[in-house]
């Protein structure tokens, strides 16, 4: 279960969607057989990323708060703020953004109480975006949360996380026409890759970089 639990969260991380819903089906599976309640409420949280990445909000609301509810139950909070980032984005997707807020809200505040601080540039990214999907976005405020994002990722020497941060900072910026500040951000953190160019958050990458030299 512990093998499968962290394999399917690499693949969701690189985008192996299909893959990752089998194993987290497979874990799911085998937590059930020996009635272990935290590596099913691990794999229900996989299941839930999985939905929530493909396109079905709803169903990875339902996921995932189940997931939650399940994991409480046994007094652990580890990934809990990672969790919560995920259903954020749900929460948005389904345009409660009350929901979201609050689920981003408790997020930060889990990082603060936790010192689980791994995944705290990818929720600061999480709030961004959010912030941007308001009915009257507040760019000012979403740009603060991709530097911070940003400069979480950079002190932890965490690269995965500072691609994505910088992606939505580039993005941003593209919207408002600074292209080539855009395209300066985004350039030298992926130029520091020199494998995995085949993931998902890659790909995107080099197509928005792409986009920006045109």
């Amino acid at each position: 279960m512990y093998a499968l639990t962290f394999t399917t969260w690499t693949r969701i991380q690189c985008g192996n969607y299909a893959a990752a819903s089998a194993q987290a089906d497979e874990d799911v599976a085998v937590a059930d057989e020996r009635g272990i309640v935290l590596w099913r409420g691990f794999g229900m949280m996989n299941q839930g990323q999985v939905l929530s990445l493909t396109g079905k909000a709803p169903d990875a609301v339902q996921m995932i708060t189940s997931a939650m509810t399940r994991l409480r139950s046994t007094g652990t909070t580890m990934w809990i703020p990672l969790w919560l980032s995920y259903l954020t984005r749900d929460y948005a997707k389904l345009g409660q953004l009350d929901g979201a807020w609050r689920c981003i809200g408790e997020a930060m505040t889990a990082v603060e109480t936790t010192k689980e601080k791994w995944c705290e540039a990818e929720i600061h990214r999480t709030a961004g975006e959010i912030t941007l999907m308001s009915p009257v976005p507040d760019t000012a405020k979403a740009e603060a949360h991709f530097q911070r994002a940003l400069a979480v990722a950079r002190e932890q020497q965490a690269k995965s996380w500072e691609l994505r941060s910088a992606m939505s900072a580039a993005r941003l910026w593209r919207d408002q026409g600074r292209r080539r500040q855009a395209r300066d951000l985004l350039a030298p953190v992926y130029g520091r890759f020199t494998e995995g160019f085949n993931t998902l958050d890659l790909k995107r990458a080099k197509a928005l970089l792409d986009e920006l030299a045109a």
